[in-house]
């Protein structure tokens, strides 16, 4: 994708790249997100992040989770990014597989797997397990707010404010 140089954000103006509009396209169809990252100078990949200036709405009320390596398991990596997918309106979830650099290397270098780490799969497992509760339910009450919207003057008004 290019390097974002939109004239605004997505959540007001629509992007004008034709690239960028496919990829819009391609993630609107997905109900929860599993990014998978390295940690560079304590945050990901400036490729990540430009990709994720290219949207808005279609992450909007969706549960993400990560799978990270690097220093300390890509841990700070994935501290940014919830400051990005917060501001995006998506659902970070607890649950992260964090792949220290013993495992990188083993993986990378030594033709392991993560079977070889056991407790990898546990953890990638969990996640997973984590992310389709969460994306069957965030789906739920999109859907739900889709065929009535929420009234937040009502809302209001009931709270007695």
């Amino acid at each position: 994708m290019p390097f974002f140089e939109e004239a605004g954000s997505p959540m007001f103006v629509p992007p004008q790249n034709e690239m960028a509009l496919a990829w819009r396209r391609k993630v609107a169809e997905f109900d929860g997100y599993t990014f998978v990252t390295a940690e560079y100078n304590h945050s990901m990949p400036a490729v990540l992040k430009n990709a994720l200036d290219y949207a808005y709405a279609e992450f909007v009320r969706k549960p993400v989770t990560f799978v990270a390596y690097g220093g300390v398991g890509g841990a700070r990596a994935v501290e940014q990014l919830r400051l990005v997918v917060a501001e995006l309106q998506m659902t970070s979830l607890k649950q992260t597989v964090h792949i220290g650099s013993t495992e990188f290397i083993g993986m990378l270098m030594q033709g392991k797997s993560f079977a070889d780490f056991p407790y990898l799969d546990e953890t990638a497992t969990t996640m997973l397990d984590h992310l389709t509760w969460w994306a069957n339910a965030l789906k739920a009450g999109r859907d739900r707010e889709a065929a009535e919207p929420f009234d937040h003057q009502k809302a209001l008004a009931s709270a007695g404010a």
